[in-house]
């Protein structure tokens, strides 16, 4: 049946073209590869191509700001929520300026739950659970804060530094050392109390030297 279909179609192609099989079909491809060619001279560069909306919508990067000394509070404020404030993230303490790296800190990146945070502990242990985005390092072994440093080297050489994060009670810390310096003066201002002792002593001597002189 296939064969009878081709000797008809061979037929069909000499009586109306003069042509062999063999010549039309290859006419045939070079017609459709001149056309492929002609018709993308005249398409747009810009059709097909579709711009991510992420793209548009990105505003520019403004220069790093120096805040200072801010509160943990406060750093949660530039988590990438609020477009016209800066992405910022910390590492032990020290804040950085991550704008630039948007698309993995922003909204919708990879790392986003690491913005507006302390996450020294979750990178550390190359963790993403809510418990470890934390600034407290405690308990971690040797390879964890090795995988630390790194991260703190990267951050470093890549984003600018614009401030740290205030301690907590820092006012307070001074409070232990005081109440020692207390402690340690006490016994000298507890000293005139044996002073009387030490005069008894002489007036008890005083007489015997007297009556030696007598």
């Amino acid at each position: 049946m296939a064969l009878q279909l081709w000797d008809t179609l061979k037929e069909a192609i000499a009586v109306y073209t003069g042509l062999t099989p063999t010549s039309f079909f290859t006419i045939l491809a070079l017609a459709w590869a001149v056309y492929y060619v002609i018709s993308s001279l005249f398409v747009s560069p810009d059709h097909g191509h579709v711009t991510p909306r992420t793209m548009e919508q990105m505003p520019p990067i403004q220069p790093p700001v120096q805040l200072g000394e801010i509160t943990e509070e406060e750093l949660r404020l530039y988590d990438g929520s609020d477009p016209n404030k800066p992405l910022l993230m910390a590492i032990k303490s020290q804040i950085y300026d991550v704008s630039r790296s948007r698309m993995f800190y922003g909204p919708g990146g990879p790392y986003a739950l690491f913005a507006g945070k302390d996450a020294s502990r979750a990178l550390a242990k190359m963790s993403f659970e809510e418990k470890d985005l934390t600034g407290d390092i405690s308990g971690l072994g040797p390879f964890e804060l090795d995988a630390l440093q790194d991260w703190e080297y990267k951050f470093e050489s890549k984003y600018v530094k614009v401030g740290t994060i205030k301690t907590p009670g820092g006012s307070t810390s001074d409070e232990p050392i005081k109440a020692e310096n207390e402690d340690t003066v006490n016994p000298a201002e507890d000293g005139p109390s044996e002073i009387p002792s030490e005069t008894t002593a002489t007036e008890t001597v005083g007489p015997s030297v007297d009556d030696t002189e007598k």
